[in-house]
């Protein structure tokens, strides 16, 4: 389930770069029935080394880098992180788990099988049929106490809940028990098409059932779970989280007894690996922000005061190669492979409507075909190894099922030609003027990232030659959504959304039409594009409410037609992840859309 949550604590997942590897969960959230699919095949989401379970050694201690001790493991709460996601599902059930295409299926641990009744019907009455087997920590089973005291806790209804509102659960009208002590029926109030992404993480009731338990963290081991782990160790001071194989586990036996999680920052990380301290360690970071290496004092500088540190301009200059360097150096490290994927997680170029002169849809249309997609995935993925796949799709992820390139849809006139007849001439070959005023616009990107810096520096390029002037301000993460994304001051801006099988409810906010505030001032929300329509809002609304699985995606395509006519954002490409895996570590690597089944992660015989 990736839960979207963005504020400050969340940027560092959706920056160009972002948090890569297996950190990388839910932030925000996830259909199980096939659709016709366009997918890119050099765009792959998912990277990992098939666990053959009887090549797999039974037992062993596995040493796994995270950002650190998480703050909570309720991924719901506004403190949670993708190290949050991470260890939530190792410990908690999801009842579906997401395919290599982003299909969400059932998990067997956990359901003996899960139905809806059809398109038409009505009411939507979906049923959940538990595995007999699946119990808490504490040996109580699965129930509908669990799903209707989670329901209860993220549909928004009870402002007493602190936390996110993942779009489905306010459609729910009931939860009762079902024929017998597995069964369960979830009815709605109204058709939810994306019914699969909900309970996902399943918390125990314990966790959920009022508002006090609710906003507690949820840290410790005193908390039950049901995964294939349970809690021994949660340090915060000392950087630890350890996990053990759970005793009342039910499935495939974990063949690893422990997974000792260690808080690395990803600057410490190659080191470590090659301490061998680590056996699993994300690098996108590691790699993307690598700093460089300070300038020496040449001989004839004496033993006088050290130079300044450079400044960020400079520091961003010198990214990409420090990005290289350690990308060399990761792949050189003895016994280490480096795992690379495209994440699930489409980087945009996105652009403010309500600031002149990209107010006007011609010009935010001109842009759109003025950006070489194809030069700007290659200039930004090519150098970690990654094929250049440009993305055409502003709601699915290029290896997605149903993914479909559909930039023609800003129409075929070549960008010139529509600034030309916008009012914006280029007589002399240079940067176009209108009214002695030049198109020059300001791009926003994530400070330190070499692939911002990469993309960055080709799309500069990619707009002079169409008569568009870019200057670049590189922004650090802690003020890039509250003083840049959210307060409106920028022109282009660039920055990832999370992809997920449920794009429907997921990405609707990142579209919807600004509507004014109490003030009359339009509130853009997380639309930070500031440009919408009611058409797009609606055929959200209707793809969320189509229960027929080809006529969901028809409805999803027409509202990325019209996302591109009205040139809201340029997709990119994918934002790359990469990971480093210890030579004999098996079921681990970039994972995409998923994340890992952890009782097959282990030692290879």
């Amino acid at each position: 389930m990736r839960v979207r949550q963005l504020t400050a604590a969340a940027i560092a997942l959706l920056l160009a770069a972002g948090l890569g590897g297996c950190s990388d969960g839910p932030a925000p959230a996830h259909t199980a029935e096939p659709a016709p699919s366009s997918a890119d095949p050099t765009a792959t989401t998912g990277n990992v080394r098939p666990a053959d379970r009887t090549d797999v050694e039974n037992g062993g201690t596995l040493r796994w880098a995270v950002d650190g001790v998480p703050a909570t493991l309720n991924v719901y709460q506004s403190g949670a992180n993708a190290d949050s996601a991470l260890l939530a599902h190792a410990l908690y059930p999801s009842l579906f788990r997401p395919d290599e295409h982003g299909r969400l299926v059932p998990d067997p641990d956990y359901l003996a099988g899960a139905e809806s009744t059809p398109p038409g019907q009505q009411p939507q009455v979906v049923t959940y049929r538990f595995n007999p087997h699946a119990v808490w920590s504490d040996g109580t089973r699965l129930s509908a106490d669990d799903l209707n005291a989670q329901r209860t806790a993220l549909s928004g209804l009870d402002p007493a809940y602190r936390g996110a509102h993942p779009a489905g659960y306010d459609a729910i009208e009931s939860i009762t028990q079902g024929a017998g002590p597995y069964e369960v029926k979830v009815t709605f109030r109204r058709p939810y098409a994306e019914w699969r992404a909900l309970f996902g993480p399943l918390y125990p009731a314990a966790e959920t059932s009022t508002a006090e338990a609710f906003n507690r963290a949820l840290t410790g081991g005193r908390h039950l779970s049901a995964g294939p782990y349970t809690l021994s160790r949660y340090d915060a001071k000392g950087g630890r989280v350890t996990l053990v194989s759970n005793q009342l586990w039910w499935g495939d036996l974990p063949k690893t007894d422990r997974i000792d999680f260690l808080a690395t920052p990803p600057e410490q990380r190659l080191d470590a690996l090659d301490q061998d301290l680590l056996d699993v360690a994300p690098l996108t970071v590691a790699v993307d922000r690598a700093v460089p290496a300070a300038p020496t004092a040449s001989p004839s500088a004496g033993t006088g005061p050290a130079a300044p540190p450079a400044p960020p301009a400079a520091a961003d200059a010198g990214a990409p190669e420090a990005a290289a360097q350690a990308l060399r150096r990761a792949e050189s490290l003895p016994g280490i492979t480096v795992s690379r994927a495209a994440a699930a997680s489409l980087t945009e170029l996105t652009v403010n409507a309500a600031r002149d002169p990209l107010s006007d849809s011609a010009v935010r249309r001109a842009l759109a075909r003025a950006v070489d997609r194809r030069r700007i995935a290659e200039a930004a993925l090519g150098p970690l190894g990654l094929p250049g796949a440009p993305l055409g799709s502003h709601l699915l992820a290029g290896d997605q099922e149903g993914y479909r390139d559909n930039s023609a849809a800003v129409g075929p006139a070549e960008a010139g030609e529509l600034l030309d007849e916008a009012g914006w001439k280029r007589p002399d070959g240079g940067t176009r003027v209108k009214d002695g005023k030049e198109l020059a616009l300001t791009l926003l990107v994530p400070a330190g990232s070499a692939t911002a810096k990469r993309t960055a520096d080709a799309l500069t390029a990619s707009l002079a030659e169409s008569g568009i002037a870019v200057k670049t301000q590189a922004t650090p993460a802690e003020t890039f959504v509250k003083d840049h994304l959210a307060a409106g001051d920028y022109d282009l801006a660039l920055f990832s959304w999370p992809a997920g099988p449920s794009p429907a409810g997921e990405q609707r906010a990142a579209y919807a039409k600004p509507r004014p505030d109490a003030n009359g001032t339009p509130a853009p929300g997380t639309n930070f594009g500031r440009s919408g329509t009611d058409e797009i809002d609606q055929l959200f609304d209707r793809a969320a409410a189509e229960l027929d699985p080809a006529a969901r995606l028809d409805l999803l395509q027409e509202a990325d037609v019209r996302i591109w006519q009205l040139g809201h954002s340029v997709p990119l490409y994918q934002r790359p992840e990469l990971v480093g895996v210890r030579t004999g570590v098996a079921g681990v690597g970039a994972w995409g859309f998923g994340w890992p089944r952890f009782q097959d992660v282990g030692w290879s015989r």
